[in-house]
């Protein structure tokens, strides 16, 4: 039987989010198949948990031991959003431990965690995308030019950050600077992109059975001017999966991301994101470490498509053994 670890938590403020898909992944795992156990990442510590109860990971083989029984991990799943398990730094440590790990690899985790480097390798492959300015901390900010390039409204978001935090919709002159400060709280490096008018829809994507597998389009109609963190997680938002597409924008959609899955190289669940405007689609980001609480949209999507999701967990444990052989 292999021993399954099921990381989870982070650095970041999405630890509580990441703690929630955690507890999903435990919940869904074939206990019949693997020995899970649940490790905890925290800035105030990393524990591995039985019954409550905290033990210790040993950081020089990320094992951990009960009494005098040493511990050791087969293959893990990650579920850490945000800092350290969704920008390569966690990925990289297993990497160099030898220990197998779902999702993409170190490199480009660390490579779709920063979205400036994504949209520039995706640019060279015509996928449509918002227009936009990239500013780090320190820059002299001309808001005229920044103005004349993106136009109002705009969205300015921090360069490597996830749920949306510090991210703002700036609809004039005198509230983008303020926007900034708030972005450069989350990041030294920030993103300001043109606003796309349209529809907000997410895409779930795996690597299942060896091809690229659309799980599903989930259209998303926040209370709020946009997709923020209350709207993700607070309720202030209607998500209706599958999305309510016409023929045309549904194959397009999906099609992208499929596409981009692809050029990207990943493997592993990922979550892209799109606003359609004329039937097109515009990427926005991918996430590869999607929320999987049960309210999350990737399950959504998983359950609308029929999948068991112990399935896919035994799938993507399968893949990075794989991967490691």
């Amino acid at each position: 039987m292999l021993t399954v670890g099921i990381v989870m938590g982070g650095y970041s403020d999405e630890s509580a989010v990441s703690l929630k898909s955690g507890d999903f992944f435990y919940s869904q795992i074939d206990k019949a198949k693997y020995k899970a156990y649940k490790v905890l990442i925290l800035k105030e510590g990393w524990n591995a948990i039985i019954e409550e109860q905290a033990y210790p990971i040993d950081k020089s083989d990320f094992s951990f031991k009960v009494g005098d029984q040493k511990i050791t991990f087969d293959v893990l799943l990650n579920t850490i959003h945000g800092t350290p398990g969704e920008n390569g730094l966690m990925q990289a440590y297993w990497q160099l431990l030898n220990i197998p790990y779902s999702g993409c690899s170190f490199y480009n985790s660390a490579l779709t965690f920063n979205k400036r480097d994504t949209l520039s390798v995706l640019k060279k492959f015509d996928i449509p995308m918002a227009k936009s300015v990239y500013i780090n901390k320190g820059d002299l900010i001309n808001e005229d030019e920044i103005i004349s390039q993106v136009g109002l409204p705009c969205f300015v978001k921090p360069n490597q950050s996830g749920s949306s935090l510090g991210v703002s919709k700036v609809k004039t002159k005198e509230d983008l600077n303020p926007a900034i400060e708030l972005a450069f709280k989350e990041d030294d490096s920030i993103l300001i992109e043109s606003f796309l008018q349209g529809r907000e829809v997410s895409v779930g994507v795996m690597k299942y059975e060896g091809k690229i597998v659309v799980i599903g389009a989930t259209e998303i109609l926040s209370k709020n001017e946009f997709f923020d963190y209350e709207a993700k997680y607070l309720g202030a938002s209607e998500e209706i999966t599958p999305a309510d597409l016409s023929r045309d924008e549904d194959e397009n959609v999906k099609k992208t991301a499929a596409h981009i899955y692809q050029l990207l190289d990943m493997t592993g669940f990922s979550r892209l994101d799109f606003i359609i405007e004329n039937a097109r689609p515009y990427f926005l980001e991918i996430n590869t470490t999607p929320g999987c609480s049960p309210a999350s949209i990737l399950p959504q999507q998983v359950k609308q498509a029929g999948y068991k999701f112990s399935d896919l967990l035994d799938n993507e444990i399968s893949l990075a053994l794989q991967r490691f052989k």
